[in-house]
């Protein structure tokens, strides 16, 4: 079987491709930079480009579609939707040119919005920035697609906030924060936060594409059971083996601190590291149902401690 991903240069791709390699499947990468670590299957070319991913795609089993446009300072905006939802119908219309019946697409919790009581599959879509809805408007097209082709197979995956070794995400800098020993712990911190360990989200793109080989299939993806922001403080001490004070501050006192930075960051005309915006984040609850894929028969190789302590002794203790 031959695998291509589209995309896979990146973060998520890189380990998924190093997961692929130990089969027996053909690999090839298709992705707008060089991959640094795969450069010989790697083709240089972008998903806006729909004659060059005819070309390449030929004699290809399973896509896999990872290239997305998900930074949060994309500009201009319609990027997101260049990339996010006409990279899709370019991918889809090369992949009837060869005759490719099976993708599988990795999509994001970001379909369901805001202050969402811990939505599953069947949640209503109500995105609230440009990378959400173009993400939406990605699987409406997969979804209309399967409409007329319907002996097609599409897997959709839908992560929460992936972490792991080399990756500078929003969890990397949150772990970096409370173990540099000048964390302050605004609120209760009974709060949980939904993550994924990329070890085990491509782990599941792998079940994905051996597994799930017909239908129309989509899944959030979460490794359970959450962690609450005590909880993680307390895994972070014991890893690390530091001590991290829990003094924990009111939220009507981190609000205030925040609403300072705002006020700075707007007389000075600079972004700075502290918003109401992210306090107020920092403090909710964020969690998604991984109920659907608990059932399917995939077993997460790492439990969410496993995968923590890994990125951790990785980047802040080695």
């Amino acid at each position: 079987m031959k695998i291509t991903i589209i995309g896979g240069s990146g973060f998520v791709g890189t380990r998924l491709l190093k997961l692929l390699e130990e089969s027996s499947c053909t690999l090839q990468n298709i992705d707008k930079r060089q991959s640094l670590s795969y450069p010989k299957i790697t083709t240089v070319a972008n998903v806006l480009d729909k004659e060059k991913l005819v070309s390449s795609l030929a004699g290809t089993d399973v896509v896999v579609l990872l290239a997305a446009e998900h930074r949060d300072d994309v500009s201009p905006v319609s990027l997101y939707y260049d990339v996010n939802v006409g990279g899709m119908r370019n991918t889809l219309k090369a992949m009837e040119a060869n005759g490719i019946k099976r993708i599988v697409f990795t999509s994001s919790v970001a379909v369901y919005g805001l202050n969402k009581k811990c939505p599953d599959e069947n949640h209503p879509a109500d995105p609230f920035n440009h990378y959400g809805k173009s993400k939406w408007e990605a699987e409406q097209v997969l979804q209309k697609w399967y409409q007329t082709h319907s002996d097609w197979n599409i897997n959709i995956i839908r992560p929460t906030v992936i972490f792991g070794e080399h990756n500078r995400g929003n969890v990397y800098n949150l772990l970096r924060q409370i173990s540099s020993g000048k964390f302050l712990m605004v609120g209760n911190g009974n709060n949980k936060k939904s993550m994924a360990y990329v070890g085990n989200i491509v782990a599941f793109l792998e079940f994905l594409i051996t597994e799930k080989t017909a239908g129309y299939n989509v899944y959030n993806y979460v490794d359970q059971p959450d962690f609450t922001m005590n909880e993680l403080v307390e895994h972070v001490s014991k890893v690390l083996k530091i001590h991290i004070p829990t003094t924990h501050f009111p939220l009507w006192l981190g609000m205030s601190g925040g609403y300072c930075f705002d006020l700075l960051a707007f007389l000075s005309r600079r972004k700075q590291t502290i918003s109401s915006v992210r306090v107020k984040k920092f403090c909710a609850t964020t969690q998604f149902s991984g109920e659907k894929m608990l059932q399917s028969g995939f077993k997460a190789p790492y439990t969410l401690g496993e995968g923590l302590a890994k990125t951790l002794e990785f980047e802040f203790y080695n």
